[in-house]
Parts: C-alpha cells; structure tokens; sequence
C-alpha cells in the first residue's frame, strides 16, 4: 500500500514509519523539519523492504506544497501524528497550538477531500481531550478538556468528526495511552530517568509524581495503528492501552531500580503543572474485539528497551538538552 505519514519525524510517526518498511510499504514522510538524526530515526536503524522519501514541509506554512506531493504520491492512507503537543506549554502561546492543530488541520483536511483514491485517513489525537478520568472510559466518553493543548485537540478532532457526518471524509481517529520506547524525546519521562540515573542528574517530579497512567510500548502503538489504518472503521475512535496502572513516582523507580539505581538520591519533587489531569484510564476493548490487537511488551521489557537505546548511544545523548524547545 501507499502511506503518507504527517509528522514522521515524531517519535510515534517514525516508529511507525519503520513498521510500514518493514511489511515493504511505499511511504512519504512529511515533517516540518530536516529529517531526525540516526539516533533518534528508528527506520534508520535497519535495511527494510519499503521505500521511503521525505519531503520536509510545515502545514502551517507549505502547506500548498505538502498537498501536492501527497497529491502526485497517490497514497491509499494518510496518517497524521503531527500537532503542537506540548500541555504546560500550551499556556504560554495558545495561539500557536490552535494555528496548527485546527486552522492548519481544517485546511489540510480540506485538501485531502479532493484525493479521489484516499480511503483513509487515520488522525492521531489524544486522551487529554477527555480531561482527568477517575475510572476506565470507552471510546464514546465526553469531552473535558482542561489546558489550551487539550481543547485545541477536542476542536480538531470535532471538526473532523463534522467532515465525516456532513460530507463523508474518511477519517478515523487513535487515542493512546502514554507512549514510550527507544529514540523517544529525552524530555519524555522515560529516557530522561534512564539518562538521570545513568549521569548522576537531578529528576524533578512533578506534583512529586502522584498522577497515574497506563504506559503502552511504542512498538504496541505502531501494530495498532497499522491495524486501525488497514481495517478500521471510518468514523470510529479507538483507545489504544494496556489495562496495567502505575504512578509515575513508582514508574521513575522501576526505571533506576532496573538501572540498578537508587531513585531516591536523584528525584527531586516538585511543583505540579497548571492544569495537568490525575488519570487517564482508557479502555481498549473495543480495538481488541474488533480487529484482534492485544499488547505484547511487557512495561519491564519496554523500559529494558529504553535502557539497551541509552546506552547504546550515551556519549551522543549526554551532550543534548534534556528540555523541550518550542518551536511556533
């Protein structure tokens, strides 16, 4: 098949532009910057049967451009995992999170209507739209988002929902749990424990890491929505997750103790973010009956994985910085 996928630069859109190669898909890869390096590149890091080109080109401003390319590729599926993502920060510039995750993706979608052989489009969206969740949820649970990140979301995600009823837009919407793996941003909670504990840095826990989430492997996430992409169905949502909870205080402690680290002499708790939500707790049923997916890596699996990626790369990953940048 023929995919397009927005934002392979990401982390998740990366990983899942390696799974594509892998089953020796054809694959455009469109992100708003140069390509990642190696390290953080997972289709890099082995020879796959697929092939790749990439284009780099912004929505918000080549957007004409990114159109037609993905025009001339004639694709069967686009997949966008690209957005402004960060929550905190979403605060701070809340304009820049509505251009690219409404403006920009209404105009995007707009163009893709005119793609006569799309016969989907799989929109990667978030559980921050539902706001904090005390107990599991399914897909059908309303929305209540709390930060600019999560409202900017629930906006596109109903704008597309609006294009599917009124004019049929193929689209399909994933909600993932926390995500994480190998080649992951090193200010996502996972590899920034891993490279605490492997260079004696400080780790600051927000809220003293109280809240709870359910962390799915990234490799989990990129089978599911492959699954999703090829046989789901258009104008559904589905939840990808594992039913295990954990705090992220004790998941921070998993990670050192596996280091064969004490957390104790490196985390730092701290004041919580404005507006972060307590839970997310997503039942994934509904994509485990109807297309047959189920979780395979095990949370002390998948943080080995991240500790094997460090490692391997810790005198290229020691000089980088840890914090997010944000780019408008």
């Amino acid at each position: 098949m023929r995919f397009v996928v927005i934002g392979s630069n990401s982390f998740s859109g990366s990983h899942f532009v390696y799974r594509l190669l892998k089953d020796g898909h054809s694959v455009l890869g469109i992100s708003r910057s140069a390509e990642a390096p190696p390290v953080f590149r997972p289709y890099a890091w082995t020879a796959e049967t697929g092939s790749f080109t990439f284009l780099q080109a912004d929505i918000n401003h080549d957007l004409v451009v990114a159109l037609q390319s993905i025009t001339q590729f004639t694709p069967d599926v686009v997949v966008n995992f690209a957005a402004q993502s960060m929550v905190a920060q979403s605060w701070d510039n809340p304009d820049h999170w509505y251009q690219t995750n409404v403006v920009s993706l209404s105009l995007l979608a707009e163009g893709l209507q005119k793609l006569d052989n799309l016969s989907r489009y799989v929109h990667v969206t978030t559980p921050e739209v539902y706001g904090s969740t005390s107990d599991w949820i399914t897909e059908h649970n309303h929305f209540a988002p709390s930060t600019p990140y999560a409202v900017s979301r629930a906006a596109g995600d109903l704008h597309l929902l609006a294009l599917h009823s009124a004019k049929g837009f193929p689209v399909v919407f994933t909600r993932a749990a926390n995500v994480y793996g190998p080649g992951q941003q090193l200010y996502r909670i996972l590899p920034k424990s891993v490279l605490s504990a492997r260079l004696g840095r400080e780790l600051q826990l927000h809220g003293g890491g109280g809240s709870r989430r359910s962390f799915i492997h990234i490799s989990d996430v990129a089978e599911a929505t492959l699954q999703i992409a090829v046989s789901g169905r258009n104008g559904e949502t589905y939840h990808i997750s594992t039913d295990e909870l954990i705090s992220i205080r004790d998941l921070v402690s998993k990670t050192f103790t596996q280091c064969g680290v004490d957390s104790q002499q490196f985390v730092a708790p701290v004041e919580d973010r404005l507006g972060k939500d307590l839970g997310y707790f997503l039942d994934s049923s509904k994509l485990r009956k109807e297309l047959g997916w189920k979780p395979l890596v095990t949370l002390s699996d998948g943080i080995e994985s991240v500790i094997q990626w460090v490692d391997s790369n810790l005198e290229d990953l020691r000089e980088r910085n840890l914090e997010y940048v944000h780019k408008p």
